[in-house]
């Protein structure tokens, strides 16, 4: 790990420090106490129950201040049946966020648009240790505390695929039951970003439960 210089001013407000994976670009994060907390409040709350397809996993701690304490490898929603491919690791609070997403959102959309039961959510990334969007030097992104979830597309029972990247844009259908299911993201979650957002999620949906503004209640749905 190397050290980054700021201004002494910055130094007593917050502890900056530039860090990163081995194999990947640096970044810069900001002590947070309310993490923590709010990981032991989840886990103390028994929110999240295991299952054969919610798992407890070893903590994820590093390198640096990435990890959780006790994430959750989830490899599926529904009690099994939307599968989560590949399963996705989450530290506590995201799992039940997750769960109701799929629940009252995704499942109920693809039902309405398709006839057809989902069956599965495509995970383009969880827990990684790096900066937003692998940019070298930026902020240390939400997936590195397991905090983050990227899902690229969907699959129904009957074999049909929706891709974020090929249905944004694509037939009125595959349009519609997309832009539905990330305003239904925006219900569950803090951060939500998608192909409108920039160029960095043209292809798809990234949800997370980071804190925004002062008091931490400001919500950014993209």
């Amino acid at each position: 790990m190397s050290s980054v210089r700021v201004p002494s001013g910055l130094a007593l407000a917050a502890l900056l420090t530039l860090g990163g994976c081995s194999s990947g670009p640096s970044f810069i994060s900001t002590d947070a106490p309310w993490r923590a907390d709010e990981e032991q409040a989840c886990l103390a709350s028994s929110a999240v129950r295991t299952s054969p397809f919610i798992q407890t996993r070893s903590a994820l701690g590093g390198p640096s201040v990435c990890g959780a304490a006790r994430p959750f490898e989830m490899s599926g929603a529904l009690g099994g049946r939307v599968a989560m491919n590949p399963p996705a690791l989450l530290r506590c609070p995201m799992v039940p966020q997750v769960e109701r997403w799929v629940r009252d959102t995704v499942a109920p959309a693809a039902r309405h648009y398709y006839g057809a039961d989902l069956a599965e959510l495509k995970v383009a990334a969880s827990y990684s240790c790096r900066p937003r969007n692998n940019v070298w030097g930026g902020k240390l992104s939400e997936h590195g505390f397991a905090n983050a979830l990227d899902v690229s597309g969907f699959t129904l029972a009957d074999g049909r695929r929706i891709t974020v990247k090929g249905g944004w844009y694509g037939d009125d259908t595959d349009r519609r039951f997309l832009r539905d299911v990330q305003r239904g993201a925006c219900r569950e979650f803090t951060t939500v970003l998608g192909p409108e957002s920039d160029r960095y999620h043209r292809d798809h949906f990234h949800v997370d439960l980071a804190r925004h503004g002062r008091d931490g209640l400001k919500r950014v749905c993209g």
